[in-house]
C-alpha cells in the first residue's frame, strides 16, 4: 500500500508553497540590492525545479528502493529549512522598519548578509541532493502513470472465499430484482474504504444466478481516477457487443449505446469510481436513461459524497463495514493455506488477524505473503513489522490534501478555515478519517492500517516520546513532538534529546483527558524556547507549572502560527507575545488566573483564532480593530476608553461561530453600540450580550440602555442569542420580531429591571426559550404571543416550534394568560415537549390549557399555584415539587413512565386521576413529604412499575 502522506506527494504540495514564497514581491524586495540580489533566489528555484519534476518516480520507487527513500527524506530535510529560512525572510521583510540610526543599519545589513549565507548554504545543499537523481535512475513521469493500479474484471476465481458478506449480497441483489422500480434508470451505490471489499462484492452480485438471468445486458467497467464520459460509454459498448468501440465521437457512442439498452433490461457495473464532478455524471447518465427499462447501475466507490451524489432518489448508498474477526480470519487462513502442521501458526496468524481490523484485503494480501513461509519466525516478523506494504491498494489522496502544516490559498469569498474544512471533509469521505464510535465525543480516529502506515512513512521526522524506549533512536530530521501528559519520562526525553532538535517545528501535548499535573523540575519551558526557535505550533496545555510558564524568549519564536496554554495556571502574558506576526491561533481557554493579555496584542496581525473563555479577563487590550483577520473571537471585555470599547469590534467583519460580549455596562450611549456593526457579522451564529451584576441603589436610564440594546441587534440568520443582566425596563422591537427565522435558542436571563417580557411568540423556528431573573414581572400576557396583543383566526400559531420552555426565579409574577383560540389546531406551543417553572412563589395560574406533544413537566417552588394541569395527552414524566395545590383536569396518565410528587393534596390529587386512568407504563413512582397515611389498593397500582419510594 503505497502512502502518499510524506515522501513525494509531500514534497510536491511543500514546493509549491515555496514557489510562492520565492514569488512574494516582500521578499524580492527585501533581496533586491543585497549581495547577490533576485539571482539568489532564482538559483534556488531553478534546483527546486529539478528535483519537483523526479517526484512522482521517486515516490512510486520508494516502496521497494531503501536508496530512493534515504533520498526523499533528505530532500525533505532540506525542504523543510529552506521553508524556515524563507519564513524568516518573509516575517522580516513584513516587519521591519527604517532604522532611526547608523549603528542599527549596521546591524541589519549584517543580519542580512548572515542570510545570504544561509541560502547559499541551502542552495549547495539541495544542489548536491538533486545530482543523486541520476545515480538513483529517476526520471520524469506523469500522474497517470503513477498509481499501478490493476483494472479489476468481473471474474470470480473458485479459490477465492467470500465470507462475511451474504447478507450485504441479498440487499443488493433484492435491490437489483425490485420490479417496481423498473420503470425509471435505478442506480445503487456501494461505498467504503479501501480494501474493504467493494470490488469483491460487486463481483459476487454480478455473476450471481438470479441477476444474470433477470437482465438482457450486462457490462462491467473499471473506471477508476479520471472519469472521460466519451471512454467510459466506448467501454459500455464494448462489453455490449464484444468488439472494439471506433467511435471518437462522444454524440455517435451515446446514440449507438442508446439504440443497443432501449428496450432491454440492462446491468452496468462502474468499478471503483473517483470522480464527483456532478455535471459530467449527468452527462455520462443520457443514453441510459434514454433507453431505460428495468436498468440497473451498480457503482462502487471509496468516497461517500460520490455514493450520495450517483444513488437514485429511491435508492440507499450501501455502505460496506469491516468484517468481524472470524470472518476475517477465515480469509486470512485460507491464503495463508492453514492447515497441517501450520496449524501450529494459528495463534500467531489470529494475531496478525486482530491487525487487520476487518480489512479483508489485508487479510488476504497477509495470507498470500505468509502461504511460503514454514518459520515461525517470518510469522512473527510480519506481526511485529511497522508497515505492511499492499501493493494494490494505494492510498489515493489529492494533492491539495497531501499538505502537512500549509493550506492552497482560497478562492475568492471564502477562507483559510472553509478550505481546511474541506479537506477535512475529503479525507474522511475517503475513510481516511473515520467517526469514532464513542457515544460522547464528536470525533475521528484513523484505521490502524492507516495509522500504521502514516507511522512508517513519517518516521524520520515524528518524535513520539512516549512510545522510544530508546531516546537516541530519535532521528535529527525530527521536526514534529508529542508528549504524554503526566508521564515523567515523556518529558525527560524531549530534554535529552533537545540539543539536537533545534529545527523541532511541532510540540504537541496528547492524552488530554489524564489530568495529572507534572514534576517540578522535570521540563522547563522557558529552557525549551531557548534552544527551539523554529517552532510553529506549540501546547503547554494542562501544563501544571504555576509561574514563569512563559517569558520575554517567547517573543523569538517568528515561526509560530498556534499556541495553547488552555488549563494553565498563567498569570500574565510577556509583552514580548507581541513580537509574533506569524501567530495565528491563541488558545488560552480555562486559564482561571489570567486577568490581563499584553497590551501590544493589536500587533498580531495574522491572528484568525483567540479562544479566552473562563478566564478572569478585566477587559480587552486597545487596538483590537487592526485584528481584521479574526475568525473567531469567544469574548470580548467592554472596556471603558474608546481605544477598548466595544466600538472597536466594528472592524471586525469576518468573525465566526459564537461570541460573547461582556461589561456592556460601560457602553455610554447607543452611538458607540451602533459603532459596533453586529448586524454585518453575518457568519455569527451564536450571541450572547452581557451585562455585570449591579447594586439596587444604581440609577439606569432606561431609554439609554433600550437605545443600546436596539444598536446591538444581529443580523437576521443568527441561530442563537442570549441576553444577560440586561438592565432596561422594555426591550427594543427587533427582539422576537418574525423576521429571525433561523433562531433556534434564546435565553433571557438576569433582566432585574424589565417590567414586561417581550413578544416571543412569533419566532417561527424557536426550540429552547429560557427566561430568568424577570423581578418585575407579574404578568405575562397577550403580548408575549403577538407583539400588539390581538387574537385573530388568521395569524400564525404562536411558538410554532418550540420545544423547551424554562422559567425561573420570576419573584413577583402572578400570572400566566391564556391565550385565546377557537380550537386546539391554533393553540400555542404545539410542538412543545418539556415544560419547567422553577421558583415562582407568587404564580397562581393560568398555565397553558392544551400541550398535545408535552412530555415532561416540571413544577418547584410555585407554592400559590392552585390551577389545573395543562391536558398532555403523551406526557411521560411528572415532577410536582412543594405545597403547590395544581390539580389534574383530563391529565392522561396512561403513558406517564416517572411521576414524583411532593406534598399531601399533590398525593391526593395525583391517586384520584390514577383511579381514572392507569398508566400502563409506569416504572417510576416517587412520593415525599406526605403528612397523613397514603393508602391505596395493590391492584390500584400499574403493573410496569418497577420503582416505588415513599
Amino acid at each position: 500500500m503505497a502512502a502518499e502522506l510524506v515522501g513525494g506527494a509531500f514534497l510536491s504540495s511543500f514546493l509549491n508553497v515555496l514557489f510562492d514564497r520565492l514569488s512574494d514581491p516582500a521578499i524580492i524586495n527585501m533581496m533586491r540590492g543585497k549581495k547577490v540580489d533576485q539571482k539568489l533566489l532564482q538559483r534556488l528555484k531553478t534546483i527546486l525545479n529539478v528535483v519537483e519534476a523526479v517526484l512522482n518516480d521517486a515516490e512510486k520507487k520508494q516502496i521497494t528502493d531503501s536508496a530512493v527513500k534515504r533520498w526523499l527524506e533528505d530532500l525533505q530535510d532540506a525542504v523543510y529549512d529552506a521553508d524556515d529560512l524563507l519564513d524568516e525572510v518573509a516575517t522580516k521583510a513584513a516587519t521591519q522598519r527604517d532604522p532611526p540610526g547608523n549603528f542599527l543599519s549596521r546591524l541589519i545589513n549584517l543580519q542580512d548578509r548572515e542570510m545570504v549565507a544561509r541560502i547559499e548554504e541551502i542552495i549547495a545543499r539541495l544542489d548536491d541532493i538533486a545530482k543523486h537523481k541520476d545515480i538513483l535512475g529517476l526520471e520524469k513521469i506523469s500522474v497517470k502513470n503513477m498509481s499501478g493500479r490493476i483494472e479489476s474484471t468481473s471474474l470470480v476465481q473458485k479459490s477465492d472465499v467470500f465470507v462475511g458478506r451474504d447478507q450485504d449480497r441479498e440487499d443488493i441483489v433484492k435491490l437489483l430484482l425490485d420490479d417496481a422500480s423498473d420503470a425509471e434508470l435505478s442506480v445503487i451505490p456501494i461505498w467504503g474504504m479501501g480494501g474493504i471489499g467493494k470490488t469483491t462484492l460487486a463481483k459476487r452480485v454480478f455473476n450471481d444466478d438470479r441477476v444474470q438471468q433477470k437482465f438482457d445486458v450486462n457490462a462491467w467497467v473499471c473506471v477508476g481516477e479520471e472519469f472521460d464520459v466519451l471512454k467510459v460509454a466506448k467501454a459500455v459498448i464494448e462489453e455490449i457487443t464484444s468488439g472494439p468501440c471506433g467511435m471518437n465521437s462522444l454524440n455517435s457512442a451515446q446514440q449507438h449505446l442508446r439504440s443497443k439498452l432501449t428496450g432491454k433490461k440492462f446491468l452496468v457495473v462502474l468499478d471503483d469510481m473517483w470522480s464527483n464532478r456532478y455535471s459530467t455524471w449527468e452527462n455520462f447518465l443520457v443514453p441510459f436513461k434514454c433507453g431505460s427499462e428495468g436498468g440497473k447501475i451498480l457503482v462502487t466507490t471509496r468516497d461517500e459524497r460520490i455514493a450520495k451524489m450517483v444513488k437514485s432518489f429511491h435508492c440507499q448508498a450501501h455502505n460496506l463495514s469491516a468484517l468481524n474477526d472470524e470472518d476475517c480470519w477465515a480469509v486470512f487462513a485460507n491464503h495463508a493455506f492453514l492447515s497441517g502442521e501450520r496449524l501450529a501458526f494459528e495463534k500467531v496468524g489470529r494475531e496478525i488477524v486482530k491487525k487487520c481490523k476487518g480489512l479483508p484485503l489485508a487479510a488476504q494480501t497477509l495470507g498470500s505473503l505468509l502461504r511460503s513461509k514454514d518459520n515461525e519466525r517470518d510469522w512473527n516478523n510480519v506481526l511485529n513489522s511497522e508497515i505492511w506494504e499492499f501493493s494494490e491498494e494505494q492510498i489515493q489522496i489529492l494533492p491539495a490534501l497531501r499538505i502537512e502544516g500549509f493550506l492552497q490559498r482560497p478562492k475568492a469569498g471564502s477562507t483559510l478555515e472553509e478550505v481546511g474544512y474541506e479537506y477535512f471533509d475529503e479525507l474522511a469521505s475517503r475513510s481516511f478519517f473515520q467517526p469514532s464510535y464513542n457515544p460522547y465525543s464528536n470525533s475521528f480516529v484513523m484505521h490502524d492500517l492507516m495509522h500504521d502506515l502514516a507511522t512508517f512513512y513519517g518516521e524520520k521526522f515524528y518524535f513520539r516520546t512516549f512510545e522510544v524506549k530508546n531516546v537516541l533512536k530519535h532521528d535529527a530530521k525530527t521536526r514534529h513532538l508529542s508528549y504524554v501528559l503526566g508521564n515523567n519520562n515523556s518529558i525527560s526525553n524531549i530534554q535529552e534529546v533537545c540539543d539536537s532538535l533545534r529545527h523541532a517545528r511541532t510540540l504537541l501535548q496528547i492524552n488530554l483527558y489524564t489530568h495529572h499535573g507534572l514534576s517540578e523540575g522535570i521540563l522547563d519551558p522557558c529552557q525549551l524556547l531557548e534552544q527551539l526557535k523554529c517552532f510553529r505550533v506549540l501546547s503547554f496545555k494542562f501544563f501544571s507549572r504555576e509561574e514563569g510558564l512563559l517569558h520575554d524568549s517567547i517573543g523569538e519564536l517568528i515561526h509560530l502560527r498556534y499556541l495553547d496554554l488552555s488549563f494553565t495556571p498563567v498569570m500574565t502574558l510577556p509583552e514580548s507575545l507581541g513580537n509574533l506576526y506569524n501567530l495565528q491561533t491563541l488558545k488560552l481557554r480555562h486559564c482561571r488566573n489570567l486577568k490581563k493579555l499584553p497590551t501590544n496584542l493589536q500587533n498580531l496581525v495574522n491572528l484568525r483564532h483567540l479562544d479566552t473563555q473562563h478566564t478572569l479577563l478585566e477587559e480587552m487590550p486597545k487596538g483590537m480593530s487592526k485584528l481584521q483577520d479574526l475568525q473567531f473571537l469567544s469574548y470580548y471585555m467592554v472596556g471603558k476608553r474608546e481605544e477598548n470599547g466595544v466600538g472597536e469590534l466594528g472592524e471586525l467583519a469576518h468573525l465566526h461561530g459564537s461570541l460573547s460580549i461582556q461589561k456592556l455596562e460601560n457602553v455610554k450611549n447607543s452611538g458607540e453600540a451602533s459603532n459596533a456593526r453586529m448586524d454585518e457579522k453575518i457568519h455569527l451564529d451564536t450571541l450572547y450580550l452581557s451585562w455585570s451584576s449591579f447594586e439596587e441603589s444604581e440609577v439606569c436610564d432606561s431609554q439609554t440602555e433600550k437605545d443600546v440594546l436596539d444598536k446591538l441587534h444581529p443580523h437576521k440568520k443568527l441561530k442563537e442569542l442570549g441576553i444577560f443582566g440586561y438592565r432596561g425596563t422594555m426591550f427594543p422591537d427587533w427582539l422576537g420580531h418574525s423576521s429571525y427565522h433561523n433562531m433556534t435558542n434564546l435565553w433571557l436571563v438576569g433582566c432585574k429591571n424589565c417590567w414586561v417580557v417581550p413578544s416571543l411568540g412569533q419566532l417561527p423556528s424557536l426550540m429552547e426559550l429560557m427566561l430568568q431573573g424577570f423581578d418585575m414581572v407579574k404578568k405575562i400576557g397577550a403580548e408575549f404571543y403577538k407583539a400588539d396583543g390581538t387574537h385573530h383566526h388568521h395569524q400564525v400559531t404562536p411558538f410554532p416550534s418550540l420545544k423547551t420552555l424554562k422559567i425561573e426565579r420570576m419573584p413577583c409574577w402572578e400570572e400566566w394568560e391564556s391565550y385565546e383560540c377557537d380550537d386546539d389546531d391554533h393553540a400555542p406551543f404545539p410542538q412543545l415537549e418539556k415544560l419547567m417553572i422553577y421558583n415562582c412563589p407568587k404564580l397562581r395560574g393560568d398555565l397553558p390549557t392544551f400541550l398535545p406533544s408535552l412530555k415532561d413537566l416540571w413544577i418547584e417552588g410555585c407554592s400559590e399555584l392552585g390551577c389545573y394541569l395543562p391536558r398532555a395527552p403523551i406526557i411521560r414524566e411528572l415532577r410536582i415539587h412543594g405545597k403547590q395545590e395544581a390539580r389534574m383536569r383530563e391529565l392522561s396518565l396512561s403513558m406517564l413512565e416517572t411521576l414524583i410528587i411532593n406534598g399531601e393534596e399533590q398525593v391526593e390529587y395525583v391517586f384520584d386521576a390514577m383511579t381514572h386512568t392507569q398508566p400502563t407504563s409506569h416504572t417510576f413512582l416517587h412520593i415525599s413529604n406526605c403528612s397523613s397515611v397514603v393508602s391505596f389498593a395493590g391492584d390500584s397500582l400499574p403493573p410496569s412499575l418497577q420503582h416505588l419510594y415513599i
